[in-house]
């Protein structure tokens, strides 16, 4: 008796074969979104230096359009836009306490990228970190791909996350307004991460709602609220690209935007109802060691250490003269905490840079 509950349990990867078609196509979302992410970096810290600007007072409207004219940034964005397409796409098949998890892959995929572009090589407690990250994630979606099931979204369901979205949103953007010179790149990593949990959650309920073609004014609000809550979210995660780097931003987004997500999903959405007692001690508890991660992270990472004169790391392998150009991001290796007091000379940029001074 006991062997048939536990089958009549694990429905989830067997009633819905979606899944197996979800987690690929979420996978290469990731991909997608490490080399976005690393691209869109490079371009918002060059306009960030050429500007002169304060990068933890969040970017400005003229740096925004400046960012337009950066190649780098916008092959960055064109990546992070096939990034959603495969979201989106993997949403159509899946849950989404399966598929938006599996965005942790991009974490691994972004550190290993620049600690070869910055030459800031990950400490033993960074990769502790990036560990409790990537593992905790890891096992929730082992866990939900076995549990979660999916369900029609009611007018209720849907008017809660709105109003919470609305709220979320609002406060936000209060503490952006009153505490904006003193807020770091966690502030905007943790509030792109929340909003963009939501966005998310909103995008799988349009999903389904086309799949019955539900077309009402509660699905066009639905729809106007995503992409509200998209624009904003993009703004804070350009400020945390601007104050940050590129894996500690990268970290927090796939770390708090599924938690978020996982958060909706249990709550409003019921996708996880009638699983056990200790699918939901699991949930928690990894979800705990993951945001345990990600604040780890952004304490012992090497590059904020480094930025902070808290490690006298060198951009670039070391060795050689300080006015060296490194040799694969063309740039002057001293360290980012100096150079933002004393400007790097200029220097030729490499032939694979899409940047031109």
């Amino acid at each position: 008796m006991e062997l048939e509950d536990v089958g009549d349990q694990l429905v989830g990867a067997f009633q819905n074969p979606g899944i197996l078609i979800g987690i690929p196509l979420a996978l290469l979302g990731a991909v997608f979104m490490s080399f976005g992410a690393q691209y869109q970096h490079r371009g918002v810290t060059k306009v960030e230096r050429l500007s002169g600007g304060h990068s933890s007072q969040g970017l400005a409207p003229s740096h925004l359009l400046k960012l337009l004219a950066r190649p780098s940034w916008v092959i960055g964005t064109v990546m992070l836009g096939l990034a959603i397409v495969c979201q989106l796409s993997a949403l159509f098949f899946a849950p989404l306490i399966v598929v938006q998890p599996l965005g942790a892959v991009a974490l691994v995929i972004t550190t290993l990228l620049n600690a070869q572009i910055s030459g800031h090589r990950p400490t033993k407690r960074s990769l502790i970190a990036i560990a409790a990250c990537v593992g905790g994630i890891f096992i929730f979606v082992t866990v939900a791909a076995l549990f979660a099931t999916e369900k029609p979204v009611s007018n209720g369901q849907l008017i809660t996350i709105l109003v919470l979205l609305l709220v979320v949103t609002l406060v936000f953007a209060g503490l952006w307004i009153w505490l904006r010179k003193r807020m770091g790149a966690l502030f905007y990593i943790i509030a792109a991460g929340v909003i963009y949990g939501f966005v998310a959650t909103l995008a799988k309920v349009v999903i389904e709602r086309v799949k019955v073609s539900e077309f009402n004014w509660l699905t066009f609000l639905c729809l106007a609220a995503l992409i509200i809550g998209a624009i904003v979210g993009a703004y804070f995660v350009q400020s945390a690209y601007a104050s940050g780097p590129p894996d500690l931003v990268v970290a927090g987004l796939t770390v708090i935007d599924p938690i978020v997500a996982i958060i909706i999903g249990l709550t409003v959405l019921q996708e996880a109802a009638g699983a056990p007692l200790w699918v939901y001690i699991t949930f928690a508890v990894v979800g705990a060691v993951a945001v345990w991660g990600v604040f780890q992270l952004a304490r012992h990472h090497p590059q904020v250490l480094s930025e902070s004169q808290g490690l006298p790391i060198s951009r670039g392998s070391s060795g050689g003269a300080a006015d060296a150009a490194h040799p694969r991001t063309g740039s002057v290796k001293v360290t980012e905490a100096v150079a933002k007091v004393w400007p790097e000379p200029p220097v030729k940029d490499r032939l694979d840079d899409p940047d031109k001074h």
